[in-house]
């Protein structure tokens, strides 16, 4: 065993029993731990003050019970958490979930995930992330807006634009955002930037919904040219059919790649020859009405294949963007057995662990979500911004500062990750954010 997994090993069992129902958690935290133990063991000041266990025991786990009522007037419980895992360089940051999965593992994952992500940024937001086991799919929209305003009932008192501030996340949208903010501006008698993700006409921020595609994009781009290369003519396979996939695919489209696939649950839509704006547009409107995309229009040149899955189409770039572990470690040899040239996560943890090992293994160039993703929480510190200055910026404005950011993020984490021949993403990402995080901790005392 090497120093690194001895560490790693070490380092985990040191977690407690607790954690050993949590897999996707420690899944999350073994990635971490295996690129900064020995950077944290050879600084002194970090190993005394054990920053990365302090990480990975996130500050506190709010559990509350939601009660709420139906159209028919029948009364329902579900559970809702929030995960705030660190604040030491900000607010609490980081999303709301509404889904049948969500856990507290997932949400320690997600808010651990989030610290790295939000240093990366280098905006001063801490890591958080919460949710519900509430699932929204067939509920009417005043039942939606009935459980958002039991849900705030319960987070809203620990919440605020200086403690912690929510923003969206899987199913929670800006109508949902709405929902949340007007139950807490009540709830507290105060207007003032408690969430992000809002609409333009109460406080939001342009380029909010489009800022985590696109920032994937601009991240990729960047990867292209440390090799002299550019996204133009490249076939680009993407997942997923939400707000993440289809913004990548619509940026991508706008420069010059070939976007050949979106997907779902239920297989993929594959257009050989790339889809057109107006097929991204059709998949977001069945999105919005909780449809399928199982029936293309006719003039779109996309077909769906049913249980298919994006990566058997040979892309030469591959932009995960639908949810943690959708990749395993078959998919992933398909990619690289078809010559794909680049990987960058849109959705958190899309990789298994045996996927991401594949791809590592055969030296694609593979950017992990904390880096590649980072433009929603970007936007969102922007937002925070313009809500505190009480002025609002343009959307090309918006859209400048966002391409400066991951810019910058790709600048930092090359650096940190490269070595003779090649730049290792995930390690430079993993190792820029702990430095940020670790001189913040170690400055502010054992508290």
């Amino acid at each position: 065993m090497n120093r690194h997994d001895a560490l790693t090993s070490a380092f985990l069992q040191e977690l407690g029993p607790h954690t050993d129902h949590q897999p996707v958690f420690l899944q999350a935290v073994e990635e971490v731990a295996r690129d900064v133990l020995t950077i944290e063991k050879n600084d002194a000041g970090w190993a005394a003050a054990r920053v990365l266990h302090r990480l990975a025991e996130p500050d506190r786990i709010l559990s509350f019970r939601v009660t709420w009522e139906d159209d028919a007037g029948t009364v329902h419980v579900n559970r809702g958490w929030r995960v705030q895992t660190s604040n030491a360089i900000g607010p609490y940051k980081g999303g709301l979930r509404f889904h049948p999965s969500v856990s507290v593992d997932v949400l320690k994952f997600l808010g651990f995930e989030q610290c790295f992500k939000n240093a990366l940024t280098g905006l001063p937001l801490g890591g958080a992330k919460g949710g519900s086991d509430f699932d929204p799919s067939g509920r009417s929209r005043r039942e939606i807006m009935r459980f958002c305003q039991a849900f705030m009932r319960a987070l809203g008192p620990f919440i605020g634009p200086d403690r912690d501030v929510p923003a969206g996340d899987i199913n929670v949208g800006p109508r949902e955002i709405g929902f949340l903010f007007g139950a807490w501006r009540s709830q507290h008698d105060v207007f003032a930037g408690a969430l992000t993700g809002k609409g333009l006409s109460y406080g939001g921020s342009e380029m909010r919904i489009e800022a985590t595609g696109f920032g994937l994009v601009y991240f990729v781009c960047a990867m292209l040219a440390e090799s002299g290369d550019a996204i133009e003519g490249k076939r680009v396979a993407i997942s997923g059919k939400g707000n993440v996939a289809t913004h990548a695919a619509l940026k991508a489209i706008d420069s010059g790649a070939t976007v050949i696939t979106l997907s779902d649950t239920a297989g993929t839509l594959y257009a050989p020859d790339g889809l057109n704006r107006d097929t991204v547009a059709w998949v977001q409107a069945r999105k919005a009405a909780g449809k399928d995309i199982a029936d293309p229009p006719r003039d779109s040149g996309a077909r769906f294949e049913t249980d298919a899955l994006p990566w058997i189409f040979e892309p030469e770039i591959a932009l995960p963007c639908a949810t943690q572990n959708e990749m395993d470690a078959d998919m992933a040899k398909a990619l690289v057995d078809g010559g794909c040239m680049v990987l960058a996560e849109g959705a958190n943890m899309p990789l298994t662990a045996d996927a991401a090992a594949v791809v590592e293994t055969a030296g694609m160039a593979y950017a992990p979500g904390k880096a590649a993703n980072a433009g929603g929480v970007a936007v969102s510190g922007l937002e925070m911004s313009q809500n505190s200055h009480r002025r609002f910026l343009d959307a090309g404005q918006i859209d400048a500062a966002l391409r400066d950011i991951m810019h910058s993020i790709h600048a930092e984490t090359a650096g940190e990750g490269r070595d003779s021949d090649r730049i290792d993403y995930r390690r430079g990402a993993n190792v820029a954010a702990y430095r940020r995080l670790a001189r913040a901790i170690t400055a502010q005392g054992v508290i």
